[in-house]
């Protein structure tokens, strides 16, 4: 089953088993309408208790964890929900995990490699293309140099600018 990343705990809150966590999700009340999610690394269901907001944070507590000590833990793990738990996405964006993995070409047909990471950058996401041992390449996600992605076809085409790719 595949499983999808929808936060990163970052710290610890308070005494009392609160989760400080930095959504992944562009929907911040995301959380809310989850009933449980899997902290990467362990196999049980951590049921949501409570989602409060702190900033650009989330703040979540697991029922049956009411200690600081009983969740110190999860410090850095990502939170993971399964595919049966997404949610429609408005047209033209994609799941993290729907991207990473595709093959991609420029507009002339050139295969460039594999998406291998994305990274968070600012207002908008950088793809990390990487071919074999090849320097990555790294391509922001705008429709300007992204016009075409197709989940189904398992591809993405490019329109780099000149320098983009060495």
């Amino acid at each position: 089953m595949k499983m999808l990343r929808v936060g990163k705990i970052i710290n610890t809150h308070g005494l009392k088993g609160e989760l400080k966590v930095l959504s992944l999700s562009d929907y911040a009340e995301r959380f809310e309408e989850l009933e449980w999610v899997l902290i990467e690394g362990y196999k049980e269901k951590f049921y949501i208790e409570s989602v409060k907001y702190q900033k650009s944070n989330v703040l979540i507590t697991f029922k049956g964890y009411k200690d600081i000590n009983q969740v110190e833990k999860f410090k850095n793990k990502y939170l993971l929900i399964d595919e049966t738990q997404r949610r429609e996405l408005p047209e033209g964006t994609y799941y993290i995990a729907d991207i990473i993995g595709l093959d991609v070409y420029t507009m002339n047909n050139e295969y460039l490699g594999k998406v291998v990471d994305i990274l968070q950058a600012g207002s908008n996401e950088v793809y990390v293309i990487q071919y074999g041992k090849s320097t990555p390449i790294m391509i922001p996600a705008v429709d300007e140099f992204i016009p075409h992605i197709s989940i189904e076809e398992g591809k993405i085409i490019v329109n780099p600018i000149e320098g983009m790719i060495e």
